[in-house]
């Protein structure tokens, strides 16, 4: 005999009825086997967070960053944030970006600029299990680490070209601060140019701003007027580079490949690669490996490097970049090696030795050839 049940309007045997509840059985496990699973990434899934001095349309250093954060954000239980135009020696206003970084769930907070370092101190020790990386930052703690890159290394390979093609022997350099990051990169550069040239000199014209896109445009034009026929920067804007293009001397740039800024003009940069630091953090991170360090990767890694040269560089210059890029690459040649001269003619580095990574990261002295007060030429 057989028997039926009304399920809603619809007749159902029992025998029916069981494989349909067999059926709702396996759905509702797929289901919750998908609800798992689902759980179990978003417990896996990591925020990132990002502190910007500047805008990320800057096209220097901020965007260069913001290039690093877009590749991590296509890394799998990834996700990130940031927020931009946090001036530095702002220190409440640091500190509240941080905080409410923290307080949104992320778990790793890449502060970008040295002037952050008060804020990251006070902020790592109210959020223990935040881990905080401080980009060219001079302390660490548990959960505080920093990163930066041995851009000196590029500066010299982008120097070699300054001097090769300045015909004046006079290369302008717009510089925002003269702290030791933008005097080791200003003497690395110098450096190159003086390999290249020997009769070169490096002007150094002060902005006392990281980015003012109107004083760079001054104290690049007022570096042509002095005759520099080749200029490069340590600034965040293109704008060095759009004079250049405007008054028909050639550039380098900085950050990033500026040419699209300066067609006429650019030679080739410096640039910056942050992707190389930053997904290998993120990796450590997600697998619970990571640990406090110093980072302060160059070449090797591919954290610096020179941007594509231009159809105006000859190849005989090309050649010598890359013979002496080879030459840093297998350690056959350090940049600081002796001897070398201060400015004002005493040896700083004897011959035969080489400075050491501390001299080199607080180096706060210019070698000869550097010329930083025009009245004194």
């Amino acid at each position: 005999m057989k028997y039926f049940v009304f399920v809603g309007w619809k007749v159902m045997s029992l025998r029916d009825l069981k494989n349909n509840m067999i059926l709702c059985l396996l759905l509702s496990l797929v289901v919750a086997t998908f609800s798992f699973s689902q759980q179990e990434a978003d417990a896996n899934e990591i925020k990132v967070g990002f502190v910007y001095l500047s805008s990320v349309e800057d096209a220097g250093w901020s965007y260069a960053h913001d290039l690093g954060r877009q590749s991590i954000e296509k890394m799998p239980n990834v996700k990130t944030s940031f927020v931009d135009s946090v001036m530095e020696n702002e220190d409440t206003y640091i500190e509240a970006v941080l905080h409410q970084m923290a307080e949104s769930g992320n778990k790793l907070i890449f502060a970008t600029s040295f002037g952050y370092g008060n804020a990251v101190k006070k902020l790592s020790l109210q959020f223990p299990d935040v881990i905080f990386m401080h980009c060219s930052g001079n302390f660490k703690t548990r959960n505080v680490g920093t990163y930066f890159g041995r851009m000196y290394q590029a500066r010299y390979l982008t120097g070699l070209v300054a001097g090769a093609m300045s015909k004046s022997n006079i290369i302008g350099y717009v510089a925002a601060f003269p702290i030791p990051e933008v005097i080791r990169g200003i003497n690395a550069f110098a450096l190159g140019a003086i390999k290249a040239n020997p009769e070169a000199k490096i002007y150094v014209r002060w902005t006392k701003d990281w980015n003012d896109p109107m004083l760079e445009k001054v104290s690049a034009n007022e570096l042509i007027d002095l005759n520099a026929d080749v200029l490069t920067q340590h600034q965040d804007s293109p704008a060095t580079q759009m004079v250049a293009n405007k008054r028909g001397v050639f550039s380098i740039g900085y950050n990033h490949d500026m040419s699209s800024y300066a067609p006429n003009a650019h030679l080739t940069a410096a640039i910056w690669d942050w992707s190389t630091v930053y997904k290998p953090i993120v990796k450590n991170v997600l697998k619970g490996k990571w640990k406090s360090e110093d980072i302060w990767w160059g070449l090797k890694k591919g954290l610096v490097d020179v941007a594509p040269f231009s159809p105006k560089v000859p190849e005989k210059v090309r050649k010598m970049v890359l013979r002496n890029k080879k030459d840093i690459l297998s350690n056959k040649l350090s940049i600081f090696s002796g001897p070398i001269w201060d400015k004002q003619g005493n040896i700083r580095i004897p011959k035969g030795k080489q400075a050491t990574d501390e001299e080199i990261w607080n180096m706060n002295w210019f070698i000869k050839g550097v010329v930083d007060n025009f009245s004194q030429r």
